[in-house]
């Protein structure tokens, strides 16, 4: 259900599970999490994260979330590998961003989107608490009132208004061809210089 390639310098994970929305399971954020470290590892200087089908992800598996699934520690790995990643991160919005999905997606240095993606985080009517690096994140990147109306308000708002508030940096028909080409500066350069590079724009 993901798939990871590397090809000059250029990883891709890749969320496989349309006929259910690309909604995520226990075994798919180990998954997730265990690909990022690959990529960590390796001489990539980008990565790509994507998925299949017209939604981007929406958010837990209805049944492993009866189960508990919302409250599992993996969804704190992942985003936390995702945001010590020592490469440049893009997201690849092929759709709609809904629940834990925006936990790896808020982590990513850029986002791209199509114009019919919406982003919604619905944990107040469904008695859920966010994850704590997500309301974190989320705050950071676009302010706290604005926060406050995804996850306390349930505000469902569409890519134009996600890239006016900044919760997303591009709107493209081809997300990954974005991507790529926000990317190609990385691939020219050695993996220390893009680690070097992030380290000083995260710097406190």
């Amino acid at each position: 259900m993901i798939s990871l390639s590397q090809q000059d310098g250029l990883a891709m994970l890749r969320i496989r599970r349309p006929e259910k929305a690309n909604s995520l399971t226990g075994a798919m954020l180990r998954q997730l999490t265990e690909g990022f470290d690959d990529i960590a590892h390796s001489d990539c200087r980008a990565a790509i994260l994507t998925a299949e089908g017209k939604v981007f992800s929406a958010g837990a598996d209805l049944d492993e979330a009866q189960a508990g699934l919302t409250a599992s520690p993996e969804w704190e790995r992942l985003s936390a590998r995702v945001a010590t990643m020592p490469c440049l991160t893009v997201a690849a919005l092929n759709g709609t961003v809904a629940g834990g999905a925006f936990g790896m997606v808020l982590a990513c240095d850029l986002r791209v989107a199509v114009p019919a993606a919406n982003f919604f985080y619905p944990v107040m009517k469904r008695g859920f608490l966010p994850q704590p690096s997500d309301a974190r994140r989320m705050a950071a990147l676009i302010g706290a009132a604005r926060a406050k109306m995804i996850l306390m308000a349930g505000a469902r708002i569409d890519a134009v208004e996600a890239l006016s508030w900044g919760l997303i940096d591009r709107i493209a028909e081809d997300p990954v061809a974005v991507a790529r080409e926000l990317a190609a500066d990385c691939l020219t350069a050695s993996s220390d210089h893009v680690t070097a590079i992030k380290g000083l724009i995260y710097q406190p």
